[in-house]
């Protein structure tokens, strides 16, 4: 720490141990709002709310009930598995979120009856004296005793990104003058009184407002949710028809009602939450390598569904970093390339490179800017570390620049420091032949003291149009969204620091520059048909020039306070339009989310700070900054990019597109397979021949063959054109009309092309003609997956070898297939006979037209709209 705080009046001895312990038991500990921990029988639960799961556990006590002891260890082994593959992601997903959490300073310095000392923020109590300075998190609402040139960052509560002028003489309830938990001091010292801890701060206020929105269901959970239930109830109803078939054929009622119940079991594809768990658990952890974290499975997913992607500035869009890109003088205007608080840009004019050596004005210029400040640039471990507040730091970069000569701070003689109704600082320096004043600040204010102008042949007197020039210059450079410095100086014959008959110098443009990846993925999103829309803490024309350099289209530009004055019905008519939203609170972001889902939009929201949180939440897809995000934005959020990396959010665009894509082919791949056998099964029974299938069987084929398969399916790359696509809509469901023809289709083939060959092999024997439909049956499904690999191209266009897994998973579901009929241990379990070539031919020869003519149709073009998605 620096040097202990002098305060005016040195009276103030802290509170006394009694007074601690009495404000501790009335106001409890400092801590703000947890997000609450999720426990890990609670995750594991999650795992079983699934409707799917939920009718194969449904589907497993019928077994029971039967008296199929297989049937029913094999489907709760599938949903055993299912609960422990979601349970291991969601688990991990949870414990590295927690690791990221960063918080608040764990330390703080107290006076606390008459000593000075540092102890853990959680202790402090309201009336606590606390001691902070420049690199300090200010732990706890405080109202401000005594302070020298103090400057905040408020970026994590408000979203603004510039730092905010702290006076001594106000209190947190008067405005923008208080201290704020959560927030940080970047330059400056004080004292403050402790006001407000824990909930009660307005950092905890925020997150009390987050913990009041409920738990939020994703798009795919609804649509699966959804298709469970038609499962269900056309499980229902094939076993009605079965049951009242067998009546009217007058087959065994008791019998009937049995098999009807088996065929319900059978209807359920039971490797399909597997299969679902483990795609997107594979998608998630393929995310992770590209710096994205999904704290739920279909996190992912549900990005890939955006239709509106409401993003943050501050930190999200930008760098957070203070740049010079301008200097504006008498005579010239400077360009200065470069970004952040590394001096490896230049300065330019004209195009070429200038130091202070070659321009005297210039020289001048920059001396002012690094000698009037408190700022530091050190290199140190091969990296350039800041101390002070943004914009000085951004000042003192631009001199470095320009190999401004660094002065020395013992040459400081007297400061006349910032406030915010001075609105400039000056310092007066011995440095050289005379002393000399230093002073920056707002053009207006330096222009009051200033009454010559720098020229390159010398002074000029400070005319009206002189002043108009300079005002134009800075209106100019405001209107890009530049924060405007003005500088000036003079040589005094004594030591006196007063502000009057100053030489203008120039001015300094500043902003929060673009991170450099960012137009690149800002083009993506549009691509990808996805709209962004910029909402912002900062005002508005900072927010619009941004949104300029990173072609976000606006509009209308919409502040806070008009938000609060529009109907529900106004503001989502005017969403309908390209807005940008300008100087929002927290019930601002909030209300916009919810405006955006009543338009039938899947919102995705980014951010950082707490006053993101509720809107996170709110959002179909909350998006958190792993570095910077504070601990209530990540517990709020769905996915963390760990790399802040708003690039990530394309690429997590598209991956959760593939993985939708995905899940839509191996589900109409999964329920085609069922189709086959459950039409196989009902014709059979109703013209009353032998069961053509086992009940083991009909797992072995649900469970094993198929799952493997699926799985392999569920890693297709990402098709070309995927990204685009519009985003598909809210309400589109996984299968829809081409997904229920595909089904038909295949499921209708198979299922008579496996009657025909068990009823022509039924004169050898019931157990050969069963083991051949049953090997049919397998291989029809094994070889129709290249039919679904790809739902609009053929695969000798994406490639018959381009997914590996899953030519080895067609490899091994063969291999476990021919053990099925050939080891005897497996004969046994499955009631299959060895089987002949010619069996095997007659197989093959029906299994061809799944392969050839799916390939045709998608090559020549016909039933496009069939096989592409709703």
């Amino acid at each position: 720490m620096n040097e202990q705080l002098q305060s005016p009046n040195r009276s103030r001895q802290g509170l006394t141990a009694r007074e601690i312990e009495e404000r501790r038991h009335l106001y409890g500990l400092n801590e703000l709002p947890k997000v609450a921990a999720v426990s890990p029988l609670r995750v594991l639960l999650r795992q079983f709310t699934n409707f799917l799961v939920l009718i194969l556990i449904a589907a497993a006590a019928i077994a029971f009930f039967l008296g199929e002891k297989v049937d029913t260890v094999a489907i709760l082994f599938v949903v055993l598995l299912n609960a422990a593959l979601g349970f291991i992601q969601e688990w991990r997903a949870e414990k590295a979120v927690e690791a990221l959490r960063n918080m608040m300073s764990p330390r703080a310095r107290v006076l606390r009856e008459g000593h000075e000392a540092t102890i853990d923020a959680r202790e402090l109590v309201p009336d606590d004296i606390v001691i902070v300075e420049a690199g300090d998190s200010i732990p706890a609402d405080m109202e401000i005793l005594t302070s020298v040139q103090l400057f905040t960052d408020e970026s994590a509560l408000t979203g603004e990104s510039l730092p905010v002028a702290k006076p001594r003489t106000e209190s947190v309830g008067s405005g923008s003058a208080g201290l704020f938990a959560g927030t940080a001091v970047v330059s400056g010292r004080a004292e403050g009184k402790v006001i407000a801890t824990g909930r009660n701060t307005a950092f905890g206020e925020v997150a009390s407002l987050t913990g009041e929105i409920g738990e939020k269901q994703t798009n795919l959970q609804r649509q699966l949710g959804i298709l469970a239930r038609q499962l269900g109830i056309a499980a229902l109803v094939v076993a009605v028809a079965i049951f009242i078939a067998g009546v009217l054929f007058q087959r065994d009622t008791l019998e009937m009602f049995m098999t009807g119940l088996s065929l319900a079991v059978a209807m359920v594809p039971e490797g399909l939450p597997a299969v679902v768990t483990i795609t997107l658990a594979l998608g998630a952890a393929a995310m992770v390598r590209q710096k994205a974290l999904a704290r739920r499975l279909q996190a992912v997913e549900t990005l890939g569904a955006a239709s509106v992607i409401c993003t943050d500035k501050t930190g999200t869009l930008t760098e957070n970093k203070m740049t010079a890109t301008r200097i504006w003088t008498h005579d010239r205007a400077y360009q200065v390339t470069g970004v952040g608080y590394d001096p490896a840009g230049r300065i330019e004019y004209e195009g070429q490179p200038l130091r202070c050596s070659d321009d005297a004005h210039l020289a001048a210029l920059l001396n002012c800017a690094i000698t009037c400040s408190h700022a530091r640039l050190l290199h140190r471990d091969n990296h350039w570390q800041t101390v002070g507040e943004p914009t000085e730091i951004a000042l003192v970069t631009l001199a470095y620049k320009g190999w401004a000569d660094i002065p020395d701070p013992n040459d400081l003689a007297e400061e006349m420091p910032f406030s915010s109704d001075r609105k400039r600082m000056s310092v007066l320096t011995r440095a050289g032949d005379s002393p000399t004043i230093y002073a920056k600040g707002a053009a207006e204010q330096i222009l009051a003291v200033s009454s010559t102008v720098q020229g390159k042949d010398g002074k000029l007197p400070l005319v009206t149009a002189e002043r108009t020039a300079i005002l134009a210059a800075e209106e100019e450079m405001a209107a890009l969204g530049l924060r405007v410095i003005a500088l000036a100086s003079r040589e005094t014959g004594d030591d006196s620091l007063e502000e009057r008959d100053l030489t203008f110098l120039g001015l300094v443009g500043l902003i929060d520059p673009p991170r450099k990846e960012v137009a690149a993925a800002m083009q993506g999103a549009r691509r990808a048909g996805v709209r962004v829309i910029m909402v912002t803490g900062d005002g508005p024309v900072t927010a619009r020039a941004i949104a300029g350099q990173l072609s976000i289209p606006v509009q209308t530009v919409l502040r806070g306070d008009e938000v609060d004055v529009l109907s529900p019905d106004e503001l989502q008519q005017l969403l309908k339009q390209d807005v940008l939203f300008a100087r929002v609170k927290p019930a601002h972001k909030l209300r916009i989310v919810k405006a955006l889902q009543a338009l039938g939009e899947i919102v995705a929201m980014t951010g950082d700070g707490v006053n993101d949180a509720p809107a996170l939440k709110q959002a179909d897809i909350g998006v958190s900054m792993g570095q910077r995000g504070t601990d209530v934005a990540k517990g709020a959020s769905d996915l963390v990019l760990l790399d802040d990396n708003f690039a990530t959010i394309v690429r997590a665009i598209g991956e959760g597109r593939r993985q939708f894509d995905n899940i839509r082919k191996f589900v109409r791949y999964l329920l085609s397979s069922n189709a086959g056998e459950v039409i196989a099964i009902l014709v059979n029974i109703m013209i009353g021949g032998p069961l053509i299938f086992a009940a083991t069987q009909i797992l072995w084929m649900n469970l094993v063959t198929d799952g493997v398969t699926a799985v392999a399916l569920g890693l297709e790359k990402r098709e070309s054109g995927q990204m685009q696509d519009p985003p598909r809509q809210k309400s589109e469901p996984v299968l829809g009309t081409p997904g229920l023809a595909m089904i038909l289709l295949f499921g209708s083939y198979t299922g008579a092309a496996s009657l025909w060959i068990f009823y022509t092999t039924l004169p050898l024997g019931t157990d050969v003609a069963r083991t051949t439909a049953f090997c049919a049956m397998v291989v029809f499904e094994k070889v129709s997956v290249f039919a679904f690999r790809s739902l609009r191209q053929p695969c000798w266009q994406i490639g018959w070898f381009s997914n590996p897994l899953l030519l080895l998973a067609l490899l091994a579901t063969f291999s476990a297939q021919l053990a099925a009929v050939y080891w005897p241990p497996l004969q046994l379990l499955l009631h299959t006979v060895p089987l002949d070539g010619g069996h095997w031919l007659t197989i093959a020869i029906l299994a061809l037209p799944l392969v050839v003519l799916p390939e045709l149709i998608k090559s020549t073009g016909w039933l496009t709209k069939a096989t592409v998605p709703d």
